[in-house]
């Protein structure tokens, strides 16, 4: 098992992703009530404020930076002693 293998599995289990996930798709969904579901009912409880949209967009903005730091800063595991050494007899067998 290499260790190129064993890292893209472990970033696609990283829970930024799946945080960045969750609150982007509440965020869209918040959005789209924002802009396209509030009365003047809900303005005026909320003192003129449209709280859905407001609060959507800060959720999708929270999502891209989630996303924008798991890209930068990817996910490195640490190997064991043991697996250092598998990779490094693995290596040498290998062909070109």
């Amino acid at each position: 098992m290499s260790t190129q293998s064993s890292s893209r599995g472990a970033a696609a289990f990283d829970v930024r992703l799946i945080i960045a996930l969750l609150v982007g798709v509440y965020g869209l969904v918040i959005t789209v009530m924002g802009i396209g579901f509030t009365s003047q009912d809900d303005l005026d409880k909320a003192d003129g404020m449209n709280i859905n949209l407001y609060a959507g967009i800060a959720m999708l903005v929270f999502a891209g930076l989630f996303v924008l730091w798991a890209k930068v800063r990817p996910l490195q595991l640490e190997m064991t002693p043991e697996q250092q050494q598998e990779s490094a007899t693995e290596e040498p067998n290998q062909a070109p």
